[in-house]
Order: C-alpha cells, then structure tokens, then sequence
C-alpha cells in the first residue's frame, strides 16, 4: 500500500468467494487503522442477520462493531465529518448508489475500504462490484481452499435449490469451490 499524504481519499475493495477471508482483511484493515488513531466509521446491511446485530462478524469469529443501515444512502448522513476511514462489509446487498457513495466519500478525502462477493451462486458478477472493482484504486482478491479437491476457490457454490440471487447463510448453505468443481443445481 503506498502512503497518501494530505486529504485525499481513496477507495479499497476486499473481494474473492465466500469462506476467502475477506471479512477478516476489512477487520484488520479497520483495527491498524485504529492504531493509527484514526476515526474509523463501519456498516453493514440489515439483511446480514448471520452472526450478531451490532458487529461485523467474519466466519471465524473475528468481529469489530458497525452499524446497520437498511439502504446505502444512509451513510452519507451518518458518517461523521472527523472520519477518516469508512468501512463497508457485503457490499454486494447494495444498490448501485454504493458507487456514488464511496465516490463521493473518496472525493472527500475519507478513505473508502468496502469488502464483499465478487461473484453470485452462478459465478455472475455480484450486484454493484463489477464498477466498484473498476473505480477502486487498490484491489485485493482473495480466494479460498476448494472443499473438492483442495485447489484455490474462486466461486461460492450454493448447497441449496434456491433460485433467489441473494440468499443470506453461512456453511449451511455454501462452500467454496474452485472453478473445475463449482456447479450449478437446478
């Protein structure tokens, strides 16, 4: 990572499958940036229900507080003019006007670390992080260990018939696999 002087703004994103540690990156992010003695700001959607209400939780446990918003848009208005870093976690539940957002958030002068699923259950891009991806200035992509064959994983694969793009769980219903074992149930 390069050191930025004055207030310039930046945006980060943490993507890769599920069960790739991307929860756990945002969280260590966030707690240097703490270190630091910067003011950190960090959100969650509502509908990430998976673990405890007023924490972003990773899938090992690892958790730092947040607040939930229903709708992006909320954040403007509840990020503090002091903050210094905004942290985002399953960016993908939101609309498009997280790009905007972050944008304006980086423009700023706040730097922007957002984490979430590149890909949907189908190997699709996910939501809003394909233009995220495109508008970031530091990209980090992580993958997991295919449950399969033990190759990298790439893809979330869904346990579950379910058509619905957004289907919120954990190891009940997902596991990572890479791209030769991934498959699509019907």
């Amino acid at each position: 990572m390069n050191v930025i002087h004055s207030k310039t703004g930046w945006i980060e994103v943490i993507t890769g499958s599920m069960f790739s540690g991307k929860t756990e990156e945002l969280i260590r992010r966030i707690r240097r940036s703490e270190y630091a003695k910067q003011k950190v700001q960090i959100f969650k959607p509502k509908i990430d229900n998976r673990y405890e209400d007023d924490y972003i939780v990773s899938h090992s446990m690892m958790k730092a507080p947040s607040t939930k918003i229903e709708d992006i848009n909320e954040v403007l208005s509840l990020v503090e003019e002091d903050t210094q870093v905004v942290a985002i976690d399953e960016v993908q539940f939101f609309s498009e006007d997280v790009i905007d957002i972050c944008n304006k958030l980086a423009d700023d002068g706040k730097r922007v670390i957002v984490a979430g699923l590149d890909q949907d259950y189908k190997a699709q891009p996910f939501g809003p992080m394909p233009k995220l991806l495109a508008i970031a200035e530091y990209i980090t992509k992580n993958s997991a260990i295919c449950v399969k064959c033990g190759n990298p994983a790439t893809r979330t694969q869904r346990l579950v018939r379910d058509t619905d793009t957004i289907l919120v769980g954990s190891k009940e219903i997902y596991e990572a696999r890479c791209r030769n074992c991934h498959e699509i149930l019907d």
